[in-house]
C-alpha cells in the first residue's frame, strides 16, 4: 500500500497528541496517512495494552486514518538498536510515503526522543540497496522519503514552520479524548499522571492557540526540521490575496 504520509509514535497517542490537526487536515485534504506505533504503552500507569489497542483504533477512525500499524516493541526501552532501526526500515519500504513524521528528539519520555533517533537513522538506511530486508515475505526495494519533519510533544522547541490547524483542532481534541483509560477520567480509581490532570485539554488548547497566534490564525501545531524547506513564493502570495 502507498501512503502519502506516515507518522511515527512510540506510543499509541504520541502522533494525535503532538499533531493530530495536521493528520487530520492531510486527510481532508484527500492525503492517505496512516500511523505506525512503536509500542503497545504496556507499562503506562493506566489501562491495558488491550485497552490502549482498541482506544487507537477508535483515534483512527475519528483522524480518518488509511491504516495503522503497532510494531509492539517493549514499552520503556525505546533507544537507537539495529533491531529496531530495520523494522522502521521494513515500515518505510513498506508504505513508501512521501514525507514521515517522528517525536522531537529532545523530550521528557526518553521513549520519545529513542523514537526520533530511530526514525531519522532509517530514513537514511531505508535509501540504500545493499541494505537488505524482506516484508511479509518479500524482498523489499530501497525507498528513502522526501522530507522528515519532528512533531512536538512535551518540550517545546523554535519552530521550523506552523500548520493552521483551525478547522481540525476539534478532530483532534476528540482522537485525544478517545484514549478514555489515559485521559482526564473523574469516575477514574488509577493513579495520576501528568496527562490525566483536569488542566491537560487546556494546555493543549493554550499550546495550540500560541501557535497558532504566531501565524495569524486560530490554532497551530510546530514542526522542526533539520534541513532547509523550499517556499514556492508566488503561491505562498497569491494564498495570501486571496
Amino acid at each position: 500500500m502507498k501512503l502519502d504520509v506516515v507518522a511515527f509514535g512510540a506510543h499509541p497517542d504520541d502522533v494525535e497528541m503532538g499533531m493530530g490537526g495536521t493528520i487530520a487536515k492531510l486527510i481532508r485534504q484527500g492525503m492517505d496517512v496512516g500511523i505506525v506505533d512503536f509500542t503497545q504503552g504496556e507499562t503506562a500507569t493506566r489501562g491495558t495494552k488491550e485497552t490502549r489497542t482498541a482506544e487507537s483504533m477508535a483515534a483512527s477512525e475519528i483522524l480518518g486514518l488509511k491504516c495503522r500499524e503497532n510494531l509492539k516493541l517493549p514499552d520503556g526501552q525505546i533507544r537507537p538498536d539495529k533491531n529496531y532501526v530495520m523494522e522502521i526500515v521494513k515500515m518505510i519500504r513498506k508504505y513508501k510515503p512521501e514525507i514521515i513524521f517522528a517525536t522531537y528528539y529532545h523530550d521528557r519520555h526518553p521513549d520519545h526522543e529513542g523514537a526520533g533517533q530511530i526514525v531519522k537513522e532509517a530514513m537514511f538506511l531505508a535509501g540504500l540497496p545493499k541494505v537488505e530486508t524482506t516484508c511479509d515475505g518479500e524482498e523489499q526495494k530501497a525507498y528513502r522519503p522526501k522530507k522528515l519533519f519532528f512533531y512536538m510533544m512535551t518540550y517545546d522547541f523554535e519552530p521550523s514552520f506552523i500548520v493552521d490547524i483551525s478547522d481540525t483542532f476539534e478532530t483532534k481534541m476528540e482522537s485525544i479524548k478517545a484514549y478514555k483509560t489515559q485521559v482526564f477520567d473523574p469516575n477514574s480509581k488509577e493513579p495520576e499522571t501528568l496527562i490525566s490532570q483536569p488542566a491537560f485539554f487546556k494546555m493543549f488548547e493554550a499550546r495550540a492557540r500560541n501557535y497558532g497566534f504566531k501565524i495569524r490564525k486560530e490554532f497551530g501545531e510546530a514542526f522542526f526540521a533539520e534541513e532547509n524547506i523550499e517556499l514556492d513564493l508566488s503561491s505562498y502570495i497569491n494564498k495570501l490575496s486571496s
